[in-house]
């Protein structure tokens, strides 16, 4: 079988590594990749935004099966293009893909069929944003409706950070077109975590809990980023599983189904376990980035029959099994991430790292420059380890850590310290 992953981060390098494994499949195209994937995909150099051309090139290949990872080709209708010309998708409509498209339609579907989240107010000018803090108080979360790379949320604890929000969303316009409405919501508190499931719209399969780790330092301390580490399996009791389960993810596909929104992908819910219950904080249409690094090595067996039960809507009566052993994810950062990131660095160190027991690296900002390999985006890779628990599992990440350098490299020392 021939299999065509987009994108060209951690994510899909992980997704095409777990394919690879697979008996069923013979080739994998990964667009646009990365060097690290060329070790198990041929690297195709076509954008991930490249709808019809992407298109073009599967149906050119009779590819068999396509695995969309970022957001933006789902929002953009990849898997709509790709329908028409009867090519098999793992990744929802357009329709569907507005679950992390608009923040604002899916605190608007939540409010509409009593899925439990934060209580929130849709603002669209500095007055209305300021009612809505006035209303809601202090602590505040600031949404921008629209995609903003997992950076366009600002969570305010003072008057001055408010101030400081207020002014870059409606005055700077720091996040353009996707900011033009946001969603300003109370704080919740609680854990946050990172629950998964394969879906074919209708049957779910939930995949092994994770928890990321989205702050840029330790002690959850700094910007907000697209994720700094993340851990499998976290500390979620399995009653409070089935209640998300139960509240948020199957009031939200019986609602898009009843819309006629087709969903046939990974709808991804981060969560915030309240002391009233599990509350949604957002909803992804695709698999999360970090957390795929620290699950798929996790599978016990092959992924590909999920996904291909997933892309034909057979998904009723299928179950996924899952190690026992915990996984442990930590990124490393360029320097100035997540703002402008220096480009450019020789990496250093990652066959050393490879060579330890336990240990895997996914590729993501990274190029390759007269032979040797350089940082070329802000999260450059994933060091993932693996152990019986997850104290080893965080052992086995952090030597893998140790072997690696960039100048300017950056990353969180306390990933999975404390869990399991």
């Amino acid at each position: 079988m021939r299999v065509l992953i987009v994108g060209g981060g951690a994510r899909e390098h992980a997704i095409a590594w777990k394919l690879s494994r697979a008996a069923a499949v013979d080739e994998i195209y990964a667009a646009p990749g990365n060097p690290g994937m060329a070790g198990v995909a041929e690297v195709v150099g076509i954008a991930a935004d490249a709808i019809v051309e992407l298109a073009e090139f599967a149906a050119s290949l009779k590819i068999d099966l396509t695995v969309v990872g970022p957001e933006l080709p789902l929002v953009l209708g990849l898997a709509d293009e790709f329908a028409r010309r009867g090519l098999p998708v793992v990744g929802p409509s357009k329709a569907g893909a507005e679950l992390e498209g608009s923040k604002v339609f899916t605190k608007e579907l939540c409010l509409r069929c009593g899925i439990p989240t934060a209580r929130g107010v849709v603002a669209r000018d500095r007055r209305e944003a300021e009612r809505a803090v006035a209303s809601l108080g202090v602590p505040v979360v600031f949404k921008a409706d629209g995609l903003a790379a997992g950076k366009g949320v600002m969570v305010c604890h003072t008057r001055d950070e408010v101030d400081a929000a207020l002014t870059r969303f409606f005055e700077e316009r720091a996040f353009g077109a996707a900011g033009e409405r946001v969603v300003v919501e109370e704080c919740l508190r609680g854990d946050e975590v990172s629950f998964m499931v394969l879906t074919d719209g209708s049957a779910v399969v939930p995949l092994a809990t994770a928890r990321d780790y989205k702050r840029l330092l330790d002690g959850d301390a700094g910007p907000n980023t697209g994720g700094m580490g993340a851990v499998s399996p976290s500390s979620l009791p399995a009653e409070v599983a089935a209640a998300i389960l139960r509240d948020i993810v199957q009031p939200t596909l019986a609602e898009l189904a009843r819309e006629g929104r087709s969903y046939r992908g990974v709808l991804y819910a981060g969560v915030m376990v309240t002391a009233d219950g599990p509350k949604l904080l957002e909803f992804n249409c695709r698999f999360g980035d970090p957390e795929t690094q620290a699950v798929l090595p996790r599978l016990d067996g092959d992924l590909m029959p999920l996904l291909q039960a997933t892309a034909r809507g057979e998904l009723a009566g299928t179950r996924a099994s899952w190690k026992r052993e915990a996984t442990a994810c930590v990124v490393l950062a360029s320097q100035g991430y997540p703002g402008s990131p220096r480009r450019g660095e020789p990496i250093l160190g990652v066959a050393e790292a490879l060579a330890l027991p336990g240990v895997l690296v996914f590729q993501a900002g990274t190029a390759l420059a007269e032979g040797r390999l350089v940082t070329a985006g802000g999260r450059v890779l994933s060091v993932v380890g693996q152990g019986a628990t997850m104290a080893d599992a965080v052992a086995a990440a952090y030597a893998g850590v140790e072997r690696i350098h960039f100048d300017g490299m950056q990353y969180r020392r306390d990933i999975g310290k404390g869990v399991g």
